[in-house]
């Protein structure tokens, strides 16, 4: 059945919230690429969010105690999103602008939705997945202006960057699809993402020791206010609002945030990156946005509401 007004309600609020807020935390993560090793910044901000996640399940009345099969769960889910995914995210942005690996992580819905169709029986429609190759070739101008307009830019940086992101979405989708399974809902949500994100940070400084050596830290106010925004706001707020909102309507309807997210991240590295539109790029970002807007639409079809708390 299609959701009621108060199950619209309890997606809308927190849709406007965690889109807005990951909006920015693009251009954030750009900030803590320098005297810290991304693999480092990533595990320090999951320490943080795995003991603010913790908090939240507390408050909520779930169990931190694991029960069988329980540990598999939050290991799968926090190695794909909370190392594999960031680690990818951070180590492009460190080759192009912020907003344009938002841009193309807008595309997270194609893999969410065919990760959907595989392991969930949601299947998407053929005017989605001709939409999404639309926005495939607004991303496509993107990269050709970025390219042009920056001569430090070679192509194999550029390819570098594009894979990163591509395998950061990648491991996302797998995240967002898994734990919207039947198996894996009938565990508390906030203790699972709570032990998610600690395995997912002890993941991340296993392979920050092994690439870096010994953590380091940069004690610049700029560096710290980031990273308790990207671990508090953008990691323990968002993702409480995130994932129940993937159980309510699906993993392919709730990455719909993703079609708006490039717009404040685009904004943003505008403002702070110096990212110069002009003709083809504008065309991009437009195509790029109406692909999505029209996948969007496609999908939208009448399915089955499930509780978020169930389990």
């Amino acid at each position: 059945m299609s959701l009621p007004t108060d199950g619209l309600r309890q997606v809308a609020l927190p849709f406007t919230i965690f889109t807005l807020i990951w909006g920015s935390t693009w251009i954030v993560i750009k900030d803590q690429l320098g005297v810290v090793p991304a693999p480092w910044s990533v595990t320090y901000r999951f320490v943080i969010a795995a003991a603010g996640m913790a908090l939240v399940a507390k408050w909520k009345g779930e169990s931190l105690k694991p029960t069988p099969g329980f540990l598999g769960a939050a290991a799968i889910v926090g190695l794909s999103q909370f190392c594999f995914n960031f680690n990818g995210v951070y180590a492009a942005e460190h080759h192009i602008t912020s907003g344009l690996v938002a841009t193309v992580f807008a595309l997270l819905m194609l893999p969410n939705a065919l990760l959907g169709w595989w392991w969930l029986g949601q299947r998407p429609n053929a005017r989605f997945l001709l939409a999404t190759l639309v926005a495939v070739g607004g991303i496509g101008l993107l990269f050709l202006h970025e390219l042009r307009e920056r001569p430090d830019l070679t192509l194999t940086a550029l390819m570098i960057g594009v894979g990163w992101t591509v395998f950061a979405l990648l491991a996302a989708a797998v995240s967002n699809v898994y734990q919207a399974r039947e198996e894996v809902k009938r565990f508390p949500l906030f203790s699972l993402l709570a032990w998610a994100m600690a395995i997912g940070a002890v993941a991340d400084g296993i392979i920050a020791y092994a690439l870096h050596g010994a953590p380091t830290v940069e004690w610049r106010w700029g560096y710290l206010a980031g990273l308790l925004w990207l671990a508090l706001a953008a990691s323990v707020v968002c993702f409480s609002l995130y994932y129940p909102v993937v159980r309510r309507i699906g993993p392919g309807k709730a990455a719909y945030s993703s079609a708006m997210v490039p717009i404040v991240a685009m904004a943003l590295s505008t403002l702070f990156e110096g990212f110069r539109w002009t003709s083809l790029s504008l065309a991009g970002a437009g195509v790029a946005l109406l692909g999505l807007v029209l996948a969007l639409w496609s999908r939208q079809r009448p399915m089955k509401v499930t509780n978020p708390d169930a389990g």
